[in-house]
C-alpha cells in the first residue's frame, strides 16, 4: 500500500485538524491560551510528544500484543512527557510554573493517545512520524491563533513575555496594539477561549465552503468536456 504523504500533511493542518475538526485536546487548548507565549511553549512540548510517541510505537507495533495495547501506548507517550517536563524545569523553569499541571497533563492529551492508536501503530516509521509533526504543527497553529487572539483583544499586546521562551534575545519583542489599553477581561477569562474557538472553527467552515462551491462551479464544465472526449461514433449517418 503506497502512502499519500501530501494527504497525510493537509489532514494534520487542515482537513483533519485536531483543534478545528476533530475537538481533541480542548482542555489545554482553552486552558493555557491566555498568552502567544504559552501557546507557542505547549504547543512545542505537545508537538515533540506527538512526534516521538509515534515514531517508537511505529517501530515496535508488530512486537506489542494487541492485549497490552493501550498500557504500552501510554508508557510511552509518559516517558517522553516526563522527558519535556525536566527539559523545561531545566531551560524555561519560570513558564513550566505558569503551565503547572498542563504539561504532565500531556500525557492524557487525546489527540496523542488518537494518533498512536489510530495511525502510528498501523503504519511505517516515515508515515508515523510525519503524520505525528504535522498533527502537532495543526495543533500548534491553532494555539498561536487562539493564543494570540486572546492575548490582543484582553491585553492589548502581542508576543508579550517571549523572554520566557527564547531568553534575553526575546526581551523587546512585545508588540503594543493599543496605548494604555485598559483590558478586555473577558477575553483572557474561560468563556473568551470558547468563544475565540468558536470564531476559528467558524472561520474554516467558512474557507471550506468556499472551496467546496468553487470546485462544484468548476466539476459541470470539466464533466462535460470529459464526457464529450469518451464518445466514439462508429457507422455511417445517412
Amino acid at each position: 500500500m503506497s502512502i499519500d504523504y501530501k494527504e497525510i500533511t493537509l489532514n494534520g493542518l487542515w482537513h483533519n485538524n485536531p483543534a478545528l475538526v476533530q475537538l481533541l485536546g480542548l482542555c489545554p487548548l482553552l486552558a493555557v491560551t491566555a498568552s502567544v507565549v504559552n501557546s507557542i511553549s505547549l504547543g512545542i512540548a505537545s508537538t515533540l510528544v506527538l512526534t516521538g510517541s509515534n515514531l517508537t510505537i511505529s517501530m515496535f507495533r508488530r512486537f506489542v500484543p494487541d492485549a497490552v495495547r493501550l498500557p504500552v501506548f501510554v508508557m510511552i507517550i509518559a516517558s517522553f512527557v516526563t522527558c519535556i517536563e525536566l527539559l523545561m524545569q531545566a531551560v524555561t523553569y519560570e513558564l513550566y510554573q505558569i503551565l503547572g499541571i498542563f504539561i504532565p497533563l500531556i500525557v492524557t492529551n487525546c489527540v496523542i493517545m488518537g494518533r498512536a492508536d489510530a495511525f502510528a501503530s498501523k503504519n511505517p516509521v516515515s508515515a508515523s512520524v510525519l503524520d505525528g509533526a504535522m498533527m502537532g504543527i495543526g495543533f500548534t497553529a491553532v494555539l498561536v491563533l487562539l493564543g494570540g487572539l486572546r492575548e490582543a483583544l484582553g491585553s492589548g499586546t502581542l508576543f508579550a513575555d517571549m523572554h520566557l521562551l527564547f531568553g534575553p534575545m526575546a526581551e523587546n519583542w512585545t508588540i503594543v496594539l493599543v496605548d494604555d489599553y485598559k483590558g478586555f477581561l473577558f477575553a483572557i477569562l474561560p468563556p473568551g477561549a470558547f468563544v475565540g474557538l468558536g470564531l476559528l472553527i467558524a472561520l474554516k467552515n467558512i474557507i471550506d465552503k468556499r472551496l467546496k462551491d468553487r470546485q462544484s462551479a468548476k466539476a459541470p464544465a470539466h464533466s462535460q468536456e470529459a464526457g464529450s472526449k469518451r464518445v466514439r461514433v462508429t457507422g455511417q449517418i445517412s
